[in-house]
Formats: structure tokens, C-alpha cells, sequence
């Protein structure tokens, strides 16, 4: 069941603003691309950043749109919405027309003067122009079938952003027909950035041509006897969310694998076309896909910019990318039993500046310890290849009680946590799914232990996913702890998880759906009431997204009450800062780096207390009242002491990666003023708790 149309849209622009707002966060990236000081293939990987995020953005966020907004009759019933849509596609329109002025005038003239050469056809001397036609009859024409369209070969089903072509022919068939149009599916199994043999470029350089190019060269030999007039490379974008009616089926995770399926040919939101194609054509496919202009986007290159990617992986030239990093261990020993070490001290992990393997070790010590008589995990995302996965099976299989909530519809790792619940359970695991119409974004663990006549707990809570791959460029912070407290109150959790009763009442974790929200606005009116005593008052909150209207009216009240509030947040933020009479006492700034910035961190003075919590949850309503999260507190005054250190005023140091909001909405990046050192905190963070460069060859 598809969703009702937002009802803040009709009321007022705060949930156009959220739009707008995420979609500038592209622009901050794009201006990454452009940073010269940045290594020239890191800048490609920004621009297929940048295009990645934007087919998420129509996957998604268009698609809801435009899916809510025909469900009761034509999109023209709501004005609101279509004016919406068009603010949005003028956006949209001048950040693809941005990214490739960025690929063709800056990135790829710049690589070609490094010897890096991405080769059209028009640019490819003989040699080269003989093997590309060699590579296209050997490799790829066996693969593709052209489909001329008439009453029987009608058009055919093309997947979601998949490479294909339109052809327009002259003359007749081979039966004395005239059909007019073909289409041409590039097969998924086939590269699509192709690295020419060595000896075929210039100068000790390397060269590369395009899948696309390859086809688009020679796509004549694929019609006999006929004369192609025109062509062009296309891919159209689909909705790819799962919508299923969570109340209506009886098993869940069957239900998604039947989405799955047909999630590559969901409704069509977007049209790419190359710059030169005929409108004719064009045309055409808008009225195949069902598409208005203003879905289509003409671009001057290849239709899919996330592909070149490929083209970074291909290469071995360090002196276009990032200097490698190496993150540190954070404990003391790798040697020592983790578990005593935790009855000793808590142990904060902030990656990707520390190693993940600390918390892999954590589950895997506890799958194979004879002393631990149950673990309890939930999963969001944790790729198809996970050593902590394999940990819990193992567990499984050693008769230990291992229960996991596993979230099936976390977005885009579907089918990879399908797998993985199939596997546990297989194993012996108790697998559940969460609460119904709710996504569990919560990041805990709890390992319970058997020791001499008592069961201790001994738990691991996170601001970010159980996956190895993507701590390794996400920040985030983690903390194993065996605070009785803290832990107990995870466990509570799990038993509210899988019971589906009513969670006791928590002293230590803020959950949502139930106390989040209460909680922060709680805590921001608290540092309200010590500044209207006029003593100092400190708000510090660290976070990928600020649109809930409840939490930021409570923002503007502290700061007209005189509380001190930084914000630091990467992606959409709908407060506006700095306006007078409402929110002079609150700066904005968003980090763009090396890294995702990924943490969630909420710092609260409270006269000298420094409440600081870490949590799963953004301070978005989505958050708040859809999904289960949890916020946990730091409560040893030497690791409080490390989060501001590491998490908070680095980053409000930072004057090269670093971009302030204005009053109007708007971003400007920040500079180092005159005789000002350049102080990046990602770059800090790498010196200062990275491994060191004289321990590497250890």
C-alpha cells in the first residue's frame, strides 16, 4: 500500500524545505569534486557519489511523491505537490547539468594530462579502433539481442537503471517491413569500463573506453541491411522502495521476497538520454515509461556516472588517490580476555579511525566461550559476506541461545538480510523481524554470562551498522560496556522487541518510538531553564539530519533563552540559523570529507554534568516515531572527555571540509581566515588515533 499524501506539504513549505535540503547536501559533494587540493580520482569518486545519492533520491523520495500523489485521482488534484515536484526537478536538473560540466571540463582533462585516459570513439586512433572492434564482435555482440518493435516484439521490460540503446532505422526488414524502431539491452554481465591492452596508449599512460561507446561504435552491425539514422544510450530510474501492508500479510519475510522481485520494474520516475538525442526518440520514451518532459534529462556523457567507479578500481596510481590509512586498535592488548577487560573498564571505539575488528572479536569470543549462555543481536545492514553473521551461526550451532532482529526492510539490503535470516534460523537462531510498521534502526548487542552463581551482562550499542566494509569509511562511535545498568536496559529491549509488550521503564537508554523525542526536548528545555538562570548553557548535537518541527521549535525557544547551540549535521537540515529575534545563539555547519560522517552525538552541558549521549537516531520524526532506536549514555568522565575530544570540537574547528547554513538557507563553504592554519577533523583524527606509520611493517 503506497502511502497518503504528506499533509505538511499542504500546510506549509517545511517538508519542500527537507527536499531541498537533501539535495544540497549533493551540491556540497559536488564542490568536493571540484576541489583541486583533492586527489584527481578521489574527485571522480565524489561525482559518482553525487550520482548515486541521486538515484537514490528519485528511487525514493520522488517516487513516494509521485506515487502518494496519484493515489486518489491525477497528480494535477494537488497543486501543492505538482509545484513541489518542480521545484525539485529544476534542482535536480541543475545538479546532473553540474556534475558533468565537473567530468568533462575538469576530472577527465585533468586525468588525461596524468596519463589516466577515458577514449571515445571519435578520439581513438587506428590501433585502438581495431581493438575495439575486435573486443565488441568477441565479447559483447554474442550477448545482445536488438529487438526490432512491432505487434509481436512489443517494447520490451528494461530494468531498473540498466544501459540501453534506441535505435532509429531506415528501410525495410527483413520481411519487407518497415519497422522503424529497435532497442538495444546492454547485458548486465558485460564490464562497463573496459581497459584497453597497454601497448595501446601513449606515454606509459592507461586507457579506458565506455561499454556504451563500444556499442554505440559499432550498433550498426547489428542491423543488416539496414541504415541506422539516429541512436542513443538511455536508462530510466524506477521506484524502488517495498511497500507492503505489514498488517494485512502473514509472513514478512516472504512477503518481501515477492517484492524483490519486482522491484527492477517499479513505476518510472526518471528518463536519461544522451545530450544528442533526436527528440523524437526521446519522446518516444517518455510516452513508453509514461514520463512529462520534465522527467527527462539529456547529459553529456555516459547515462550512468556511478559506473566509472569501475574505472577507480582499475587503477594502481597512489598518486591520485587518498594516502592510505591504517585505524588503530583500541585495546590495550589483543591478547586479553575482552570480557575481564570489560569488567575492568568500558571500551569506546570510535571508527574508522579505530578497527572494527574489536567488535567482530566481541561476538566471536562469545560465540566460542563456554562460560556465555546467550547473545543478542539486532541487524540493519551487514553485507552478503559478514564474519560477525558467521559468529552468530556458529553460536547457533553450539547450542547457545542466540536471538536475532533482524530489520528486512532496511533499504537497498533487503534481500541480503533475507539470506541471512534463512541461514540463521537454518542454524538454530531465533530470528524475528521487529515490530510491525516499525523499522528497528537500533545498533545493540548483549552477550549474558554465566560466572560462578550469576548471569552478567556485557553489551555493545553503536551510532552505526553491524557491516565491516562501511565502517571502514563511515564515522561513527561504539562502546562495549558491562554497566550493569546499561545493559540490563538493553536486554529489556530485546524482551520489548520480541514479546511486543510494553518496555519497563528505562533509566539509562532513550528509546523511540516511546521516549525519544520527549527526551531531547527534555533535555534542550533543561539547558533553557539554567541559561534563564543565568548560568552558562551548552548544547553541542552531532547528527546526519534536523527536521522534526517539535525539536526545533524547542531549539529556537533555548536560543532565545540564551542557551549556546552548535549543530553540526551532514545532510538535510530545515532550521534556520542566526535569525534575529528566533535563533541568533544557533550555528549550523555540515562536514564533507574524506569520510561519512555517520555519528550521532548529542552533547548537553546541564551546569558541568556533560550529559553526552551516542546514539542510532537522527533527530528526524521518521526517527522518532517510526522507528525503534536507541540513545545510550557515556557515562565514564574520561571517555566523556574523549567524545568532545574526538567527536564535537574537532569538528567545530574545522575551517577546509567544513560548510556553515545562513540565515537563508544557504551554504557557504568555511575558509581559513588570514594567518589561519588549515585544520581539517577527519585529518586530525587520522594522525592523532590512527596507526602510526612506524608500527605499519610490525
Amino acid at each position: 500500500m503506497k502511502p497518503d499524501l504528506p499533509a505538511d506539504l499542504q500546510k506549509n513549505s517545511a517538508f519542500l524545505d527537507r527536499e531541498l535540503s537533501q539535495l544540497m547536501f549533493n551540491r556540497r559533494v559536488l564542490a568536493q569534486a571540484e576541489d583541486k587540493t583533492i586527489p584527481l580520482l578521489e574527485r571522480l569518486r565524489y561525482l559518482c557519489i553525487a550520482s548515486s545519492n541521486l538515484d537514490e533520491f528519485f528511487e525514493v523520495r520522488v517516487a513516494s511523491l509521485l506515487a502518494a500523489g496519484t493515489i486518489d485521482g491525477a497528480l494535477s488534484n494537488h497543486p501543492a505537490l505538482v509545484a513541489t515536484l518542480n521545484r525539485i526537478s529544476n534542482e535536480c536538473h541543475e545538479l546532473v547539468a553540474h556534475q558533468y560540466e565537473i567530468l568533462n571540463q575538469e576530472v577527465l582533462p585533468q586525468l588525461a594530462r596524468a596519463g589516466v585516459h577515458l577514449v571515445r570513439h571519435n578520439e581513438r586512433n587506428d590501433a585502438q579502433r581495431a581493438w575495439v572492434k575486435e573486443y565488441f564482435d568477441n565479447e559483447v555482440r554474442p550477448l545482445l539481442t536488438p529487438i526490432g518493435l512491432d505487434p509481436a516484439h512489443p517494447f520490451p521490460q528494461v530494468v531498473n537503471k540498466s544501459l540501453n540503446f534506441i535505435v532509429s532505422l531506415s528501410g525495410k526488414d527483413a520481411f519487407g517491413r518497415g519497422t522503424a524502431i529497435a532497442i538495444v539491452k546492454a547485458p548486465r554481465v558485460l564490464p562497463r569500463v573496459i581497459r584497453l591492452p597497454d601497448h595501446l596508449s601513449d606515454n606509459g599512460g592507461v586507457s579506458f573506453c565506455l561499454l556504451s561507446s563500444v556499442i554505440h561504435a559499432h550498433i550498426s552491425d547489428l542491423f543488416a541491411g539496414r541504415e541506422v539514422q539516429a541512436y542513443s544510450q538511455f536508462r530510466v530510474t524506477r521506484d524502488s522502495d517495498l511497500w507492503v501492508d505489514e498488517d494485512e500479510v502473514k509472513n514478512l519475510r516472504q512477503a518481501l521476497k515477492g517484492e524483490l522481485q519486482g522491484r527492477q520494474f517499479g513505476t518510472s520516475v526518471r528518463l536519461e538520454v544522451a545530450m544528442n538525442c533526436p527528440p523524437e526518440l526521446s519522446q518516444f520514451l517518455l510516452n513508453q515509461f509514461g514520463l512529462d518532459q520534465s522527467r527527462l534529462y539529456a547529459v553529456n556523457g555516459p547515462v550512468n556516472l556511478v559506473r566509472l567507479t569501475e574505472m577507480i578500481d582499475h587503477l594502481d596510481k597512489p598518486a591520485l588517490r587518498f594516502l592510505p590509512f591504517f585505524p588503530s586498535v583500541a585495546r590495550k592488548s589483543a591478547n586479553l580476555d575482552i570480557f575481564a577487560e570489560l569488567r575492568q573498564h568500558d571500551i569506546l571505539l570510535h571508527h574508522p579511525f579505530q578497527t572494527f575488528q574489536t567488535v567482530i572479536d566481541f561476538i566471536r569470543s562469545a560465540a566460542l566461550d563456554p562460560a556465555v549462555v546467550a547473545i543478542k543481536q539486532t541487524i540493519y545492514r551487514t553485507g552478503m559476506n559478514s564474519d560477525l553473521m558467521e559468529s552468530l551461526i556458529l553460536a547457533a550451532r553450539h547450542g547457545k541461545e542466540v536471538t536475532v532482529i533482524v530489520e528486512l526492510k532496511a533499504r537497498f539490503d533487503e534481500e541480503a538480510n533475507i539470506n541471512w535470516a534463512d541461514k540463521l534460523e537454518q542454524a538454530g537462531a531465533q530470528v524475528v523481524y521487529g515490530v510491525v510498521g516499525l523499522k528497528t534502526h537500533a545498533k545493540v548487542a548483549l552477550v549474558i554470562r554465566r560466572e560462578g552463581q550469576k548471569l552478567r551482562y556485557y553489551a555493545h550499542l553503536g551510532t552505526g551498522n553491524y557491516h565491516a566494509s562501511t565502517t571502514k569509511f563511515y564515522t561513527d562511535f561504539g562502546l562495549l560496556t558491562s554497566h550493569d545498568g546499561i545493559a540490563r536496559e538493553v536486554n529489556e529491549v530485546f524482551i520489548h522487541l520480541t514479546s511486543l509488550t510494553k518496555p519497563h521503564r528505562l533509566t539509562h537508554l532513550w528509546l523511540a518510538p516511546f521516549a525519544l523525542q520527549n527526551e531531547i526536548i527534555k533535555a534542550i528545555r533543561n539547558e533553557a531553564r539554567i541559561a534563564r538562570a543565568g548560568r552558562p548553557a551548552r548544547i553541542i548535537v552531532k547528527i546526519n539530519a534536523l527536521v522534526d518541527e517539535s525539536v526545533i521549535r524547542a531549539l529556537y525557544a533555548a536560543s532565545k533563552d540564551g542557551v549556546k547551540i552548535d549543530l553540526i549535521v551532514r545532510g538535510a537540515c530545515t532550521l534556520k540559523p542566526g535569525v534575529p529575534g528566533l535563533s541568533e545563539n544557533i550555528r549550523v555547519r555540515s562536514i564533507i570529507g574524506r569520510f561519512l560522517e555517520h555519528s550521532r552525538i548529542y552533547y548537553f552541558r546541564n551546569d558541568l554534568a556533560h550529559d553526552i549521549l551516542l546514539a542510532s537516531a537522527d533527530w528526524m520524526s521518521r526517527n522518532l516515531f517510526r522507528r525503534i532506536e536507541v540513545a545510550f549514555p557515556v557515562l565514564d568522565k574520561a571517555l566523556k572527555r574523549r567524545v568532545l575530544a574526538e567527536g564535537l570540537n574537532p569538528y567545530l574547528k574545522d575551517n577546509t571540509n567544513a560548510w556553515e547554513l545562513e540565515p537563508d538557507g544557504h551554504y557557504q563553504r568555511r575558509k581559513p581566515r588570514a594567518k589561519q592554519a588549515s585544520f581539517s577533523a577527519q585529518q586530525h583524527l587520522m594522525e592523532t588515533l590512527g596507526m602510526p606509520n612506524s608500527q605499519l611493517g610490525e
